[in-house]
């Protein structure tokens, strides 16, 4: 297996974008900084339980007498919150951190969709349930190693990947309209930048690189339908009329550039 795999994947909109796959030694540091985080928490709900059911136990003998049913709900109910702490933990911090655990944050890698998009709650607890199945006699690590995109059967099923956190940010090579760029000065203020992921971003580089040579109608339609998904990703408010697509667009793609160059320097 080659240590640095690339995959190229196709969104919805026919924009080609291409990554670079996590590793298994990314993936392995990833899921031991995360189990050290998630067993602390394990370990720590249990003393706190164990001290909460000591003493209602003892309150309830001194009521009732015999307790050994309210001992066997208290460790199933126990066991219950346990689950869904192992499993909460990864769909929690992917969906709140797009993708994202304390380990992928660490290791800079990142799970996203088939078709480049951002993982959502199903993608994320579909992955998070087969987990435990990926680590018996470590089936996952198996499987990363043999399957072409380095997938456990997580990914299999929740249709996902693992990629490196990688961007790097390019000088444009189309022009960018006078009216985008005063936008773009006003932007970060009205919206909040950081919510694109830089998929978003190629995907929209990609557009403005190829909008001149699409047909009108394939050209409107698509700028409108990508003003309408990166508004909602950066909480945007409505646009001013002066404000076309094309130019919103524009504008998010120079005040990100910016933006990244800002936080890279």
């Amino acid at each position: 297996m080659r240590f640095f795999n690339r995959v190229i994947l196709q969104t919805p909109e026919s924009v080609e974008l291409e990554f670079t796959l996590a590793g298994i030694g990314n993936r392995a540091l990833a899921l031991l900084i995360d189990y050290v985080a998630l067993y602390a928490t394990i370990i720590a709900f249990w003393i706190i339980w164990a001290f909460f059911a000591s003493q209602l136990i003892d309150l309830l003998r001194n009521l009732l007498g015999n307790t050994d049913y309210l001992e066997l709900w208290l460790l199933a109910i126990a066991l219950l919150i346990n689950f869904f702490i192992y499993v909460g933990y990864f769909v929690f911090f992917e969906v709140i951190w797009q993708g994202q655990t304390p380990g992928k944050r660490w290791a800079k890698i990142r799970v996203i969709r088939d078709d480049g998009r951002r993982i959502g709650i199903q993608q994320a607890t579909l992955r998070s349930l087969l987990r435990p199945v990926d680590d018996i006699l470590f089936i996952g690590a198996f499987l990363i190693i043999l399957n072409q995109r380095e997938k456990r059967l997580g990914d299999l099923v929740a249709g996902t990947i693992v990629v490196q956190e990688e961007f790097q940010v390019a000088a444009a090579n189309f022009p960018i309209s006078e009216s985008a760029k005063q936008f773009a000065q006003k932007l970060p203020e009205m919206a909040n930048l950081s919510q694109l992921l830089p998929d978003d971003f190629a995907t929209i580089r990609e557009y403005l690189r190829r909008r001149h040579a699409m047909s009108p109608t394939a050209k409107s339609e698509l700028s409108s339908q990508l003003t309408r998904q990166i508004r909602s990703i950066i909480d945007s408010p409505p646009l001013p009329s002066s404000v076309t697509a094309d130019v919103f667009l524009e504008a998010v793609y120079l005040a990100y550039q910016q933006q990244s160059a800002f936080g890279n320097g």
